[in-house]
């Protein structure tokens, strides 16, 4: 008998649905394989429970790429046991961790099958699905509920990080507003966390994969370029590697030895950091030697692998780097030193043992591996308590958030001491101020100075490694708005402005008063209503901040006037808003301020929409933008790659709107580049001929120096978009002695 089209379908269908099945198994016993080592009696049971479990609550879920769902809970428990170490309770968690925001399972249903203490972390992994506060956002308070469950169990962010990082390995399949947004996030909060927990490799992933998508071109730039030389780079590592080999093996060593590239991120940040082109980068790998060694023998046969390796080639001094006497803050022990290798080269050697290795991959999970008589752990806590502390104390629900965490926890560290000798453990860039506020908030409070190693310093003074610090106090002393400059510490920050928000608060009670005399003068109470509409229509964040600036005389409240009364209500004045597109001026249209009028496209639609350009990136049409809507500003255009837009997405991502460039040749935008060259008779007429002779581009400002045989040009110029800077940056690099052209994108285009 024939079959019809529809039964050919649904045998098509069933014969996939068979296939996605034996798929979800072998994924499930791959994760079983991986896991066995941890298993104790009863574990694979539970696993089992748990697999099953989400496995049947996720069934009718597909993600974005169309695979069933279940796929991704499988690969970030994988990820937990394989890549950070994690166990079978981690395992399970990671499994369940979409169920609760996703499916019909509730925490009480986690609980009753698995326990108080998975359901814990399921719970912290767990977003928030609204947010009653108007001064934060969904980002910001999920991200806090994931800390306070850290500082309990710190399973809870490692198992955030195998999530995120398998996400970012997926997200092709997103729109693109949204993988930057992601992207964003990821480099801005979850890449510095990933590298303080010491989750080295991960935090390296996600830096490239957030690359990948806000630096396009530049990441495919030097991912091919990276695959171009892989052949005379392992050419040259075996070169390097030999003699060191055939010492190590003669000195009886056990160890690995091994070239490692660095990532595409950490190129790229080379090449902007030094100004250089991928040829000029001269570490583009690491040499890592591994040791098998004793536990009690690692630093001594670490510095004797040290001196076979400065025995063959000549090292750098300055570029030596101790971790074995003092880890790292995320528990990193190693020895880096940089050598001169063949060919005139410098090679970054990296020394360590296995123990190490693991810590260095493994992070906080190796620690509690190899916990027994190390202080790392306490070092864990006392940051774990920091965090908490922060968390749990006043005025930290505003968008803010995410900024003073990333400034004060994940930042390196240093540590000072007190007279008596008592360390108090910093981000890197705190003052004697954020010295003063980590002993005692009254202490912060009437800083009036310090004394660091016996020498008298104002409280701006930034503090190092080492410094030995006394506080010096006044009781007439007390915290002024400029204090919030000279901090980094989300605690000083916050004693800071609840101390101004108190003496605000008293100072605003007469604003308080005034308001209440004038609007009973109009016969309306002080009402919630009343005074939101007020603080609406000055542009405000709060009762507050309406009741100081009546009292300070900011706001002389001359405006009442406009405002009609119904019953006891005010309603402020109608404002008529016109929507028309403004008349195209031509003349105005070659001045840097028409840019405010341009015209793009943005969202699926083709509405063109008013806008202004961040000054921050200048962006010209072709450049991969987004549009940021800002209070009181309108949208605002950034480029994708702009130094603020990972803050801006991260932080603020429910401000952040989809936008491209509407085609518009006849509009000037101004930008900037910087040449540097060899200073040669009449090369400035051949940059200029070839700027505005051969492609007729206006210029706006051009500045030179000359130092030592070199040139550093910076000219601002009018083009109308990317494709024609391109066009003049190829042209000028083709010059006779142009060593390097580039885009600039500081604030002083204007």
């Amino acid at each position: 008998m024939k079959q019809t089209t529809t039964e050919k379908e649904l045998v098509r269908y069933s014969l996939n649905e068979e296939q996605e099945k034996r798929e979800i198994l072998r994924r499930y016993r791959a994760l079983l394989r991986t896991l066995r080592p941890k298993f104790k009696k009863g574990d694979k049971e539970i696993v089992r429970h748990a697999f099953y479990m989400a496995a049947e609550a996720h069934k009718t879920m597909r993600r974005k790429s169309g695979e069933p769902y279940i796929f991704h809970p499988i690969a970030v428990a994988m990820i937990c046991v394989e890549e950070i170490g994690l166990g079978v309770r981690s395992t399970i968690c990671a499994l369940l961790h979409d169920t609760v925001e996703d499916t019909d399972i509730s925490i009480e249903d986690i609980t009753r099958e698995f326990g108080n203490e998975i359901a814990r972390i399921v719970d912290g992994l767990t977003k928030i699905s609204t947010v009653v506060d108007a001064s934060t956002t969904q980002q910001t308070e999920n991200f806090k509920k994931i800390l306070l469950t850290l500082t309990d169990d710190p399973r809870v962010i490692l198992i955030k990080l195998a999530d995120r990082l398998h996400n970012m390995r997926t997200l092709d399949w997103m729109k693109p507003e949204k993988q930057l947004k992601i992207a964003s996030e990821t480099v801005w909060v979850y890449a510095p966390l990933a590298h303080r927990m010491g989750l080295y490799n991960i935090k390296t992933e996600l830096e490239d994969l957030s690359m990948k998508y806000l630096e396009k071109d530049k990441y495919k730039e030097i991912a091919r370029k990276l695959a171009e030389t892989r052949r005379e780079r392992t050419r040259f590592i075996n070169e390097f590697i030999k003699p060191i080999k055939d010492k190590l093996l003669a000195a009886g060593f056990k160890f690995e030895i091994y070239g490692r590239p660095k990532s595409i991120h950490s190129i790229w940040n080379k090449m902007k950091k030094k100004g250089v082109t991928f040829e000029e980068v001269y570490d583009l790998f690491a040499i890592r030697v591994i040791l098998d060694s004793e536990p009690e023998k690692e630093k001594e046969e670490c510095w004797k692998v040290y001196s076979i390796v400065t025995d063959a080639y000549a090292p750098a001094p300055e570029r030596l780097r101790d971790w074995l006497s003092n880890p790292k803050s995320n528990g990193y022990e190693a020895l880096h030193t940089t050598v001169m290798g063949p060919k005139g080269k410098w090679v970054e050697v990296q020394i360590r043992t296995k123990r190490m290795n693991e810590i260095a991959e493994k992070g906080l999970a190796a620690h509690w591996k190899y916990k027994e008589g190390t202080s790392t752990e306490d070092r864990f806590d006392k940051w774990f308590g920091q965090i908490r502390e922060m968390i749990s104390s006043q005025g930290t629900d505003s968008i803010d958030f995410l900024e003073d965490f990333k400034t004060s926890f994940l930042a390196e560290e240093i540590y000072a001491y007190t007279p008596k000798g008592d360390v108090k453990m910093l981000p890197k860039g705190s003052t004697a101020l954020d010295f003063a506020f980590s002993i005692h908030s009254a202490v912060g409070q009437k800083c009036i100075g310090a004394k660091v190693n016996h020498k008298l310093v104002p409280i701006s003074h930034i503090l190092r490694s080492g410094d030995q610090v006394e506080i010096i106090t006044s009781n007439k002393q007390k915290p002024s708005e400029d204090w919030l400059g000279l901090v980094v510490t989300a605690k000083a920050k916050n004693r800071i402005k609840d101390a101004l928000k108190e003496e605000k608060r008293t100072i605003g009670e007469d604003g308080k008063y005034t308001l209440k005399r004038k609007l009973e003068n109009l016969g309306v109470p002080v009402s919630t209503y009343n005074v939101d509409e007020l603080v609406s229509f000055y542009g405000l964040s709060s009762h507050l901040d309406l009741y100081y600036g009546i009292a300070i005389k900011k706001i002389d409240l001359k405006e009442l006037k406009t405002f009609s009364v119904n019953g006891d209500k005010l309603e402020p004045p109608k404002i008529e808003v016109k929507t028309e597109k403004p008349a195209y001026n031509p003349e105005a249209a070659k001045t840097l301020n028409k840019k405010d009028s341009e015209l793009i496209i943005f969202g699926e639609s083709s509405d063109k929409i008013m806008y202004t350009l961040a000054g921050c990136c200048h962006p010209i049409p072709g450049d991969d933008v987004f549009g940021f809507v800002s209070v009181g500003k309108g949208l605002i255009i950034h480029r994708t790659n702009c130094p603020n837009a990972a803050q801006l997405m991260a932080n603020q991502g429910h401000r952040i709107v989809k936008t491209k460039w509407a085609k518009n040749k006849e509009i000037s935008f101004l930008t900037g580049i910087e040449i540097i060259g060899v200073d040669d008779v009449g090369v400035i007429n051949k940059i200029t001929n070839v700027i505005s002779g051969e492609l007729k581009i206006n210029i706006s400002a051009l500045s030179i120096e000359s130092k030592e045989g070199l040139f550093n040009g910076r000219l601002k110029i009018f083009v109308h978009d990317k494709e024609e800077l391109d066009t003049l940056v190829e042209h000028l690099k083709k010059l006779d002695g142009i060593q390097g052209v580039e885009r600039f994108d500081t604030d002083d285009i204007q």
